[in-house]
């Protein structure tokens, strides 16, 4: 393992579907680290886009894609979309290798021509989405509290952040990105732009093949950011843009760049919990937005640490995004996934860690603040009161996230308030 490299949460994760599958294939966002992770523990390695052999391996994969598999195990296959027929050729190999822990793919796309594919790999490959570094990760987090841990109630915490209103609006338009994490302040907050640029000048078109107006590429990012932890619908921010940018899109249009996005992963949206309630309350069902990272809001609204610092609404938002990609990291390796509730009445839970086992977390996200914590804990159970408790578990937690509050502790009522600088998974 490279010495300098920052042990990150899916190196367990990796290890584990490794030991349980032939092929592990990881997706995710360009510059979140994938391939670095997955160089830790190849064996040999095949860098399907090195300038140098890219036409060659291109070739190779149509004509004998058997010999590009050949190397010590596990092998890994960089950037593989780029020959869609090496996913079949892979799940051959492990078929009649008969044995685990032979292939790790990565890729920062959805091949555009699935067409190539003849079989979904079921049974062969397991799937593993990395996104940017959590605070933990990068080391801006102590790891004092582990959400592990309060799945199982325990009954005080402690931790101390060190994480300021300035620093922290730092960490939000920073972003995650493992290049950045070493860079002096102005040089790191550059990370977040240049990746912003290369999505809107050129990634957006590996989704599709589909050349895109980078204007209208912008344009939509900017509105996106704007309506970051709603549940906008496409003609909303198609209306947003009208409203706010001074140009008219359709709603096709923006479904179809949303889509190139997902594609790319530079938007993950969040899925509707849905929990039994005592009352027939009508539950929201719509995703929330999401960028993958915050910084990328941050660089599609053209703004940094000092913007935050003067519009607290907006550093609220973007702060959530940074928690909620923390969350996801952190469910990641409790076989979890993170969701949002909100009913017909405006009742809502900024995240819901819901484990396969059943067990789930009610999180509520403040930017700190006596008041606002008093907010969000109110929140939390006002919501656990209408939960069904017949019909499906109690939660295992209450917590209120916080961005600049110095201490973690357990209040009288239970309610666990965290600072995001002092949480693990």
């Amino acid at each position: 393992m490279d010495k300098a490299y920052r042990i990150r949460v899916v190196d367990r994760i990796l290890k584990r579907k490794l030991q349980g599958k032939g092929a592990v294939l990881i997706e995710g966002p360009k510059w979140c680290g994938k391939t670095t992770t997955a160089e830790q523990v190849a064996e040999s390695i095949l860098y399907m886009d090195d300038p140098q052999y890219l036409e060659q391996n291109i070739n190779m994969a149509n004509l004998n894609p058997k010999r590009l598999l050949a190397g010590q195990t596990p092998r890994l296959i960089d950037e593989w979309q780029i020959a869609p027929k090496l996913w079949d050729a892979v799940r051959f190999e492990v078929d009649h290798r008969n044995d685990l822990g032979q292939f790790i793919l990565t890729g920062s796309a959805v091949p555009p021509e699935t067409k190539q594919i003849m079989h979904t790999g079921t049974g062969r490959f397991s799937w593993l989405t990395m996104r940017p570094m959590s605070l933990y990760e990068s080391e801006e987090s102590t790891g004092e509290v582990s959400i592990r841990d309060l799945f199982e109630a325990p009954t005080a915490i402690d931790g101390e952040s060190a994480i300021d209103m300035e620093r922290l609006a730092f960490l939000v338009c920073r972003g995650g990105w493992p290049q950045a994490v070493d860079l002096p302040a102005d040089i790191a907050l550059d990370q977040g732009k240049d990746y912003y640029d290369a999505v809107v000048r050129s990634d957006i078109n590996r989704a599709d093949g589909i050349n895109k107006n980078a204007q209208k590429v912008m344009r939509l990012m900017r509105s996106y950011a704007r309506n970051q932890g709603t549940q906008v619908a496409n003609t909303v921010i198609a209306h947003d843009i009208a409203a706010n940018e001074g140009a008219k899109i359709d709603e096709e249009t923006v479904a179809s760049y949303l889509s190139a996005l997902r594609k790319i992963f530079v938007v993950e949206d969040m899925p509707a919990w849905n929990p039994n309630l005592r009352s027939k309350t009508a539950i929201r069902t719509a995703d929330t937005r999401y960028f993958v990272d915050p910084s990328i809001a941050a660089a599609a609204l053209g703004i940094g640490p000092n913007d935050l610092m003067e519009d607290l609404k907006t550093f609220g938002f973007l702060f959530e995004a940074m928690c909620v990609r923390d969350l996801r990291v952190f469910a990641d390796a409790l076989d979890g996934g993170v969701y949002h509730f909100r009913d017909k009445n405006g009742l809502e839970c900024d995240a819901v860690i819901h484990l396969r086992n059943g067990s789930y977390g009610l999180i509520e996200v403040k930017l700190g603040g006596d008041s606002l914590i008093e907010e969000g804990a109110a929140n939390l159970k006002n919501l656990s009161n209408k939960i069904d408790t017949n019909k499906m578990k109690e939660p295992a937690f209450l917590m209120v996230l916080t961005g600049v509050d110095k201490y973690a502790y357990r209040r009288r009522d239970g309610v666990y308030v965290v600072p995001i600088g002092c949480l693990k998974d």
